[in-house]
Order: structure tokens, then C-alpha cells, then sequence
């Protein structure tokens, strides 16, 4: 019996922080990293900053998508952290304190009462406050945080569109979205690996190429075809990184035919690619 296939994956990536440059995101490259390992590919990224307006309709698409999602920040408890609001405005939902949510985050007071050895003491106003922190749209599953216990949540939209909500801190989103996408994977199977292949084309130009190109694509369902263009390469100067990206069974004789389909042009070709 075979594995259903994967749904289309997708990052949002929140926060003023990022867009303004005071941080660098981390968030993309090591969920790519977390998706190769497992055979799996990132099909769209989107940033979003703490704009109320711009979060809920960022969600309200994820939502309605059908993909899996993964949004990074803004699930705390601070003046700017909007999401768990954004994301019940966008399902029409309320927030309701979570019950496993708020367990875990006692259990975090208890513990930090005890390392710092003072009164555990869950009516003080700042720990009340901290509560917020499991306020979560009604019916979201919590995922759990094993670096301090305080939980992110899943939701899934009316589209079908899964979004599973971590911390913007990478040393807690990067094992959660680990363990969901171990959970996936159980689903899914273990997907094709793929691998990209290329070739410089010296001279070239894109638009005399683009035939080619889209021929390949209609030859073999599933390969993408790319071109990287480059003006002041400092080996290669004007030239163009042409090649494919697809399954390993299936890449290597799209690249073929498409070093083929390059005898016709008059360009001369440098050194071959694999990733």
C-alpha cells in the first residue's frame, strides 16, 4: 500500500525584528535544512510583521490553503504579540485558556520558583499574566516545548490548511518543528530524494534559452527547470547556471536531454553541477 503524498509545506516567519534588520532570520534556512533530511521540500516563505491586520490575513490564507504550515513568533505574552489573536480572528474562533496549556505552565512556575528558591506563588499578578501564554484558539491541540514547557498549538482551517505555531526563539521552534514533522513523516513515508543538477552556459542569454527550457519541463512531469543569470562573475563573467531539479531518478535524464538541447545554441559550456 503506498504512503499518501506529502501536502505542499509553507514557513511564516513573524516579527518588526526581522523586517527591520535589528535580526537575522534563522527560521528559513534551518527548516529547509529540517525538510531535506527528511526528503521533503519547502514550497512558499512568507514575512509578516507585528501588524495585527497583515497576521490575520497572512493565517486566513494558510488556512484556507489545504498545506502545512509553520509559523514562527509572536505567540507570547507581550503588548506585540499578536498571532494567537491573529489566528482565532482569522478562524472565527475565541480564545479560550487551554487546560494541558495551563498545567504546563504552572509546572514552568513551579520550576523556576524552585531554582531561583523562592514561594511558588500562581496568584501573583505577573504569573497570572503568564496564563496568556495558553490562551489559544478553541479546539487547538497544543505542541509541546521540551526547552521550558511552554506549549505552542496546531489549528487547522476549514481549507484544510494546517498551521502548527512556535516561538520565535530557534533554541524552541527548531525541535518542535522537528517532532511535527517526524510525526508527518510517519504519514507520509519516506519521499523521493531529489537532486539539482546544472551546467554554466558561457554567453548565453535567457530569452533565446527559455524554448528549451519549457520543452524539458513538458518531457519530464515533476523536473523543474531554472536559470541563474550572472553579469561580473569574477571567473566566468556573463554567463548563465542553467539546469534541473527533480526526483534522482528522474533529474539526471532531464539533465541529459537538456545538455542535448544545448548542442543547437553556439554557447560554450563550463563546469557541471551537482547538489
Amino acid at each position: 500500500m503506498n504512503s499518501p503524498p506529502s501536502p505542499a509545506i509553507g514557513l511564516i516567519i513573524i516579527g518588526d525584528e526581522i523586517l527591520s534588520g535589528k535580526r537575522s532570520d534563522k527560521h528559513l534556512p534551518q527548516f529547509i535544512e529540517l525538510l531535506t533530511e527528511r526528503g521533503l521540500q519547502l514550497t512558499w516563505a512568507e514575512y509578516v510583521g507585528d501588524s495585527p491586520e497583515r497576521i490575520t490575513a497572512v493565517l486566513a490564507r494558510a488556512f484556507a490553503s489545504g498545506d502545512v504550515v509553520f509559523s514562527c513568533g509572536g505567540i507570547g505574552a507581550t503588548p506585540d504579540d499578536h498571532t494567537r489573536q491573529c489566528a482565532a480572528q482569522a478562524l472565527g474562533l475565541e480564545l479560550v485558556l487551554h487546560a494541558q496549556a495551563k498545567a504546563l505552565i504552572l509546572e514552568r512556575m513551579q520550576d523556576v520558583a524552585k531554582e531561583q528558591g523562592i514561594p511558588y506563588e500562581p496568584d501573583r499578578e505577573d504569573n497570572v499574566h503568564r496564563l496568556n501564554m495558553g490562551m489559544f484558539p478553541k479546539g487547538a491541540d497544543i505542541i509541546h516545548n521540551p526547552y521550558n514547557k511552554i506549549p505552542g498549538f496546531t489549528c487547522k482551517g476549514q481549507g484544510q490548511g494546517m498551521v502548527h505555531f512556535v516561538p520565535g526563539f530557534p533554541v524552541m521552534a527548531w525541535p518542535m518543528m522537528q517532532d511535527k514533522l517526524d510525526v508527518y513523516c510517519q504519514t507520509w513515508g519516506a519521499a523521493p530524494k531529489r537532486i539539482e543538477m546544472s551546467v554554466i552556459v558561457l554567453g548565453a542569454m535567457e530569452a533565446t534559452l527559455t524554448p528549451l527550457m519549457a520543452s524539458i519541463e513538458q518531457q519530464f512531469d515533476g523536473v523543474k527547470v531554472f536559470s541563474l543569470p550572472s553579469v561580473d562573475h569574477p571567473k566566468w563573467g556573463k554567463h548563465i547556471e542553467l539546469g534541473v531539479k527533480g526526483e534522482e531518478a528522474l533529474a539526471p535524464l532531464a539533465f541529459a536531454a537538456l545538455k542535448e538541447g544545448l548542442k543547437a545554441f553556439t554557447s560554450d559550456l563550463g563546469p557541471e553541477m551537482v547538489r
